[in-house]
C-alpha cells in the first residue's frame, strides 16, 4: 500500500491491486443551513465538483470512495441539496465508479445511488486497508489495519512570534487502543492505526488538538494522543500532535 496525498482536494490516493482515491466530508447543501443562520453564501457545490474531477483526471483511479456526509442537512436532504446532489453524482459516475460509506448526515442518500454503491456504514476493507466515516464503532474486521476515517474534519492553526499564521486542513495519524475500540486484543499482532482525514468542504474544520483533548466519536475516544502526527494536505509531516498542544484556536464553523 502507497499513499499518494494530493493537496489540491484534498484528498488521499490509496494505491494497491486497486487504486482507491478517497475523499470525506463533503457537506454539499451546507450553505442553504449557514443561511438560516445567517451566514450567507452562495452554492459551491459546482466548485466542488470540478475540484473533484481535477483529482479523478490526475489519478486515474479505479475507485472514487466517499468517507461520508455528502450531505449536510439532518435528517433529510434539503432543497438545494435535492436539486444538486444527482447531477454531481451522475457526472461522478460518468467519469469513475464510486462507493459511499454513509455518515452521521447521509439519512435518506439511497436515492443518490445505485446498487452496490452505498456501503456498510460500519466499514468496507479493499486490498487490507479499512475505511469508515468515523461517528461510530468500527466492524471488528477492521482490527489491525490502518483504518481511514473522515467525520472528525482535522484542521491545524499556527502563528509565530511575529505574527505569521497558517490554518489549513490537515492529517491526523494516530495508534488505536483495540480494547477500547472494541477490536480483540492480541499479543504480538499488527497495530490498528487510524488516519484521520480532512474534510473536502473547504467551510468546516476542527483543531486537532480539541479532537484529542475533547473526542467525540469511537475512534477519537480510542486514539494514542501520545502516538499522534499531525500532517498536511501534501502529505507534509508536521510534527506530533504533542508540539502543537500550545495552540487552542477557535473552532471553525
Amino acid at each position: 500500500m502507497i499513499l499518494e496525498f494530493l493537496s489540491q482536494g484534498p484528498a488521499l490516493l490509496v494505491k494497491g491491486r486497486r487504486n482507491v482515491l478517497v475523499v470525506a466530508d463533503l457537506h454539499l447543501g451546507i450553505e442553504s443551513d449557514l443561511d438560516r443562520h445567517g451566514i450567507h453564501f452562495r452554492s459551491r457545490t459546482r466548485e466542488r465538483c470540478e475540484r473533484l474531477e481535477t483529482c479523478i483526471r490526475e489519478t486515474l483511479p479505479d475507485l472514487l470512495l466517499l468517507l461520508g456526509d455528502l450531505k449536510h442537512a439532518i435528517p433529510f436532504p434539503s432543497k438545494q441539496e435535492q436539486r444538486e446532489i444527482p447531477e454531481f453524482i451522475a457526472h461522478l459516475r460518468s467519469l469513475v465508479p464510486l462507493g459511499i460509506v454513509p455518515g452521521n448526515h447521509d439519512v435518506a442518500i439511497e436515492q443518490f445511488f445505485e446498487p452496490g454503491e452505498l456501503l456498510a456504514k460500519e466499514g468496507v476493507i479493499i486490498d487490507g486497508t479499512g475505511y469508515v466515516h468515523g461517528h461510530m464503532y468500527p466492524d471488528v474486521s477492521l482490527a489491525g489495519m490502518l483504518i481511514i476515517a473522515g467525520h472528525h474534519h482535522p484542521m491545524v492553526s499556527l502563528r509565530d512570534e511575529v505574527g505569521c499564521s497558517l490554518r489549513s486542513p490537515a492529517y491526523l495519524f494516530s495508534l488505536l487502543n483495540d480494547g477500547c475500540i472494541g477490536f480483540p486484543v492480541r499479543e504480538g499482532g499488527a497495530e490498528s492505526r487510524v488516519l484521520f482525514m480532512p474534510s473536502f468542504n473547504e467551510l468546516t474544520g476542527y483543531d486537532v488538538t480539541r479532537t484529542m483533548k475533547e473526542p467525540f466519536s469511537p475512534l477519537s475516544r480510542c486514539s494514542s494522543r501520545e502516538s499522534s502526527e499531525v500532517l498536511l494536505p501534501d502529505g507534509t509531516f508536521l510534527g506530533p500532535l504533542r508540539a502543537l498542544e500550545g495552540y487552542e484556536p477557535d473552532q471553525e464553523p
